[in-house]
């Protein structure tokens, strides 16, 4: 090993081609590439996004090592995304990651897309020289498009999901309500922004109460619909004239039914450090909500940078430079695999 670990990173889950190269634990460069094909769509294309990765990949790797000022030859490993994700996307970046690292021959080192969101918190961002990481072990609630879990985190491979949605996604759910408030795709940002200028107590819509730790966004999917399809024939401008409100409202549900099970993991486990983590910890009401929790409960709350919660390949190289430095890894090539999951209760 040389005295620096230098980690080439790919993430290719979904529709972000990314590339990042991480050096003894700090990002050197942290490269996006976004598919703007999909939102005529309303949503993600799978087939598309297999196509747009293959175009993408070569040059946002060459832009990832000349950001970082890194030649090939300096790079210790390779790590991809093998899963959970999109196949034909996953096999996109997972098979260059394991051409790229065999024509260097040096380890290619395979990571689960859900780890690497809660290890996100561990990458030491350019241009900070201190940066606050937190202690095993805290809880983690991970929420994005396509995932919404609660994780207790032991250790950097130590993770165990004590609960996850029965249905949609916290971040699916934003995105359903947002295209039947005729907001562009993605619209969970959208709704977020509208949000502040609405008043949430406009509309009682249902925050589930799954059993455990679980959740259920389906329910206020409908509950929406249903009341937009009602008001909609008393109102035909219901819609503009209460998307502020409709949002607002939205979003409160949809945090209150994240909160209660945070809430209930931490008086269950006693443990008091909580994190996000995920697309939708950039949710500017959610971000509010978990570090009022922790004020509360005296503990301390941990919430990532924008770049590092939606999907990114820093996230990726940070778990990778985890696995290489401790040995948690076998340089291997392992096919992607699109239900690859974190270990459970």
């Amino acid at each position: 090993m040389s005295q620096k670990t230098t980690i080439l990173a790919i993430e290719s889950s979904c529709d972000d081609t990314s590339a990042a190269v991480i050096r003894d634990g700090k990002e050197l460069s942290n490269v996006v590439a976004g598919q703007e094909v999909h939102a005529e769509f309303g949503g993600v294309v799978p087939e598309l996004a297999s196509r747009a990765h293959q175009k993408n990949i070569v040059p946002v790797v060459e832009t990832a090592l000349k950001r970082a000022g890194i030649s090939p030859a300096e790079l210790n490993a390779v790590g991809y995304t093998r899963g959970p994700g999109l196949l034909g996307s996953l096999m996109v970046g997972a098979s260059f990651a394991a051409g790229y690292a065999a024509s260097l021959n040096i380890p290619v080192i395979e990571v689960n897309h859900m780890q690497a969101h809660i290890l996100a918190h561990f990458i030491q961002p350019a241009g900070e020289n201190h940066h606050i990481k937190p202690e095993f072990p805290f809880l983690c609630l991970t929420v994005s498009g396509g995932h919404t879990q609660m994780v207790r985190v032991d250790d950097y491979f130590d993770m165990t999901v004590m609960g996850e949605t029965r249905d949609d996604a916290a971040g699916e759910a934003f995105d359903k309500v947002a295209k039947l408030l005729q907001l562009p795709y993605p619209g969970g940002p959208f709704i977020d922004r509208l949000a502040v200028a609405g008043d949430a107590e406009s509309f009682d819509f249902p925050a589930s109460n799954m059993p455990g730790y679980d959740f259920s966004f389906s329910g206020l999917k409908t509950s929406v619909l249903y009341k937009i399809q009602a008001e909609l024939k008393k109102d035909p401008d219901f819609i503009q004239n209460r998307k502020a409100d409709l949002a607002a409202s939205v979003q409160k549900a949809i945090i209150k039914a994240l909160m209660r099970k945070l809430k209930k993991a931490v008086a269950d486990t006693g443990i008091k450090q909580v994190a996000l983590a995920g697309g939708v910890s950039a949710n500017s009401g959610l971000r509010k909500a978990v570090e009022e929790l922790a004020d509360r409960e005296q503990g301390q709350a941990f919430i990532p940078p924008f770049a590092y919660c939606t999907d990114n390949a820093a996230m990726i190289g940070i778990t990778a430079y985890y696995k290489f430095i401790t040995g948690h890894y076998d340089g291997i090539y392992k096919p992607p695999t699109p239900n690859y999951r974190l270990k459970s209760l």
